[in-house]
């Protein structure tokens, strides 16, 4: 634990300080130039119709980038000043700079989605790109893809299995669901930066628990990242908890969710990773059948706002009921049977009409609880993104690294 850098961990607490106070205070600064830009939206889950701007992500992520680009040399210092370093740590400093283009290409790309309205398939391959860098550093620095397969496994697959091409194949979807996963539960003022928040601070507490490990190293790598993302995010959430002055835009879900990529797939803990994405999880599998369009998609699903109760009420997608594949009518059957999905038949001019629910997480706790105000909402949603980590939380409290052994790379052991 004295082999700690302390010095440049406290530079990085001290830049995160930082850039704190320069989100909280460039956000309104910059208010009006992205209303003038047209980059502004009305939020429909209120009754004043006053622009909010729009991909302040780009903001909180351009204030991430700077603090991060001045620490560049911080964690190499002993290598500059001093005799102490027998040879320079190119690895890691590779590492360092892989990972800034990884986020960086992913804040342009995301910014350029906000800017262009793009297709849920482009969507899909924007962080396919961005995370090129990100494997390529990997396969460069590491190049390891054997596994140690889980326990029940192991009678048929053996202790050890070589996946090759498949790891990386897992670490570019495990980008592409980091990303999008934040920006499909969403909707609803201080969720994507909330959730984000949540997600920093668990990551934030599993790496100093293991700076006792056998890993330390790399989750100080980690600590670099997420200690300024926490405190960037921090200074957003401020703006955009309710009732939101800002919207965060997709800008700040690609961010956020490369950001955690990065350090997942670098800090070696990829699989430990989707454990602090468990509601993102189960949202994307309730909403896959919407999402790969089997059942009707509406653009927005965000819950619907009853102006007279002033309280968010579940959303539907209404479509002719002969336009449903079977396999739509059939998921709906099986979903109304379970009591998950609420749906509805209707007559309208000699058709027949059938109303579900948007299949979002936001939507089933709406479905359980019934009609709640927006902040009420938020706070539970946060609340659920908090309870799920306790339990991982002290599994990894107890267990260390090791835990993860049985999920992670060989490299890891």
């Amino acid at each position: 634990m004295w082999d700690l850098p302390v010095i440049p961990l406290l530079i990085n607490f001290c830049g995160a300080l930082l850039g704190f106070v320069a989100t909280l205070m460039l956000i309104p600064a910059f208010k009006d130039h992205f209303i003038a830009a047209n980059l502004f939206g009305i939020d429909l889950n209120k009754t004043s119709k006053q622009p909010i701007p729009e991909s302040q992500g780009v903001i909180s992520g351009s204030v991430f980038l700077i603090i991060l680009f001045c620490f560049i040399p911080v964690p190499f210092l002993s290598c500059f000043v001093e005799d102490q370093c027998k040879a320079f740590p190119h690895h890691e400093f590779v590492e360092f700079i892989g990972s800034l283009l990884a986020i960086c290409c992913m804040i342009f790309l995301g910014f350029a989605d906000d800017v262009l309205n793009l297709r849920w398939r482009h969507k899909l391959l924007l962080p396919t790109m961005a995370s090129l860098p990100l494997l390529m550093v990997y396969f460069t620095n590491f190049g390891n893809t054997t596994i140690v397969v889980p326990q029940p496994f192991r009678v048929l697959l053996g202790m050890h299995l070589d996946l090759g091409i498949l790891y990386y194949v897992y670490m570019g979807m495990l980008a592409v669901f980091c990303t999008n996963a934040i920006n499909i539960l969403a909707g609803i003022n201080g969720l994507e930066a909330g959730q984000s928040l949540v997600i920093a601070a668990s990551i934030i507490t599993f790496n100093v628990v293991e700076l006792n490990g056998d890993y330390r190293d790399d989750h100080i790598f980690s600590l670099y990242f997420m200690i300024p993302f926490f405190f960037t995010t921090l200074g957003l959430l401020y703006h955009n908890w309710y009732p939101s002055s800002v919207f965060v835009g997709d800008t700040f879900c690609y961010f956020a969710g490369m950001t955690f990529a990065v350090v997942g797939i670098l800090g070696h803990f990829s699989k430990t990773m989707l454990l602090f994405f468990i509601p993102q999880l189960l949202n994307f599998l309730y909403s896959l059948p919407q999402l790969f369009h089997i059942i009707p998609c509406p653009r927005h699903r965000l819950p619907r706002f009853n102006p007279g109760t002033g309280k968010l009420e579940m959303s539907y997608s209404k479509f002719k009921t002969k336009s449903l594949s079977a396999l739509g009518k059939y998921i709906l059957k099986v979903s109304e049977t379970l009591h998950i999905v609420d749906v509805r038949q209707e007559l309208d001019k000699d058709e027949e009409y059938t109303e579900c629910n948007n299949m979002t997480l936001i939507n089933f706790v709406i479905k359980l609880i019934g009609p709640a105000p927006e902040q009420t909402l938020t706070v539970l949603l946060l609340l659920i993104q908090v309870r799920q980590m306790l339990p991982q939380g002290g599994d990894l409290l107890h267990s260390g690294h090791g835990s993860t052994l049985s999920f992670s790379g060989i490299g890891n052991i």
